[in-house]
């Protein structure tokens, strides 16, 4: 029974050990991929668009999508920082989960238009912004 039992572990390990390397394979390529296509649609940009910004609020949207493109690749790198950490740790770290979550939410600040949003919804995510910083303030303060 025991026997079985170790048998069982061991093939549950390896089974683990598959899939996060494959995740972690997968999310390498997408960060390539992001990264070549927000390269690419910068130079496009630039090549096409700069001349016809002629306004601080224009200026404003390029910069909005700038920041959102190299965020979301950030995204995927902290993505693959925790399946290291669970590889390595085999548990996932709640300041990691908590970094990315605010990293998609600040993505979708910095692509929010302000002049139309209603306030509802700007004070839902400044209280979301708050209540993750609070956690993962939290969350630090307790592993010291």
């Amino acid at each position: 029974m025991v026997n079985a039992e170790s048998t069982t572990e061991r093939l549950l390990q390896r089974f683990e050990l598959v899939i996060v390397r494959a995740l972690q394979l997968l999310l390498v390529i997408l960060i390539v991929i992001a990264t070549i296509t927000l390269y690419a649609l910068f130079f496009q940009g630039i090549r096409s668009n700069i001349a016809e910004i002629g306004s601080t609020e224009e200026l404003h949207v390029v910069l909005q999508r700038g920041f959102g493109g190299i965020l979301i690749v950030l995204l995927g790198l902290e993505l693959l920082e925790t399946l290291k950490t669970y590889f390595s740790e085999h548990h996932i770290r709640v300041e990691v989960i908590i970094v990315v979550a605010m990293i998609a939410v600040g993505r979708h600040i910095i692509q929010l238009d302000f002049e139309h949003a209603p306030a509802s919804l700007l004070l839902g995510l400044s209280a979301l912004i708050l209540v993750m910083a609070t956690g993962y303030f939290l969350v630090r303060r307790s592993h010291s």
